[in-house]
């Protein structure tokens, strides 16, 4: 991975985790003053503009760095939009590929893995019997499932499901517990470290 394709995380205005990006398009924000570096240093966060965060890179010596003509400027891990205040949607839209990621990529009668050629979506309830086309009615099936379960339901067809389907839970944009994840992103995506108690 080039260094400008590096993930960058992304905080909204009020310092919560909305996004990933490159670190092309975060030195796109920064230097158009769209958002500011978030810079930690013993346990203190500061906000830097893309001036003060070129400056503060001169002295560095690590390896995350971009050339530019004139100067070397560190890769930032974290920015923080200035304007921007809303959280991404906590809803898993219902699209084909989400099916097939829930289900993961796998027939849910006959249980093997298949490439996204060989794969349909299939009504549990046929839709000619009432069945909608909704998360808890649709499942990922191989084309030689689907064809033998024809306009059936699998009771009647003699199948039987590997699991319900069920909606999908929106799922946060990272594991906080991987173990390649900054030290820096841990601060905004791990829960625990929010958890204080108020007086």
């Amino acid at each position: 991975m080039s260094a400008l394709e590096r993930p960058v995380l992304v905080l909204n205005r009020l310092w919560q985790a909305v996004n990933l990006c490159s670190a092309r398009r975060a030195f796109g924000l920064l230097y158009q003053g769209h958002a500011h570096v978030v810079h930690a240093e013993d346990s203190d966060l500061y906000s830097l503009d893309f001036a003060r965060w070129a400056e503060q890179s001169r002295d560095y010596k690590g390896e995350d760095i971009v050339h530019t003509v004139s100067a070397r400027i560190r890769i930032p891990r974290v920015i923080l939009l200035l304007l921007f205040e809303r959280l991404p949607s906590k809803e898993v839209k219902f699209t084909r590929h989400n099916v097939f990621e829930r289900d993961n990529h796998t027939c849910q009668y006959c249980g093997q893995r298949f490439d996204n050629r060989f794969l349909n979506l299939d009504h549990v309830i046929p839709r000619e019997r009432g069945g909608r086309t909704v998360w808890e009615n649709i499942v990922c099936s191989c084309i030689w499932c689907n064809s033998r379960k024809g306009n059936r339901t699998p009771q009647e067809a003699g199948m039987r499901l590997l699991r319900k389907p069920r909606r999908p839970r929106w799922r946060p944009l990272i594991a906080p517990e991987s173990a390649d994840v900054p030290e820096l992103w841990r601060r905004f995506l791990d829960v625990d470290c929010w958890k204080v108690e108020l007086s």
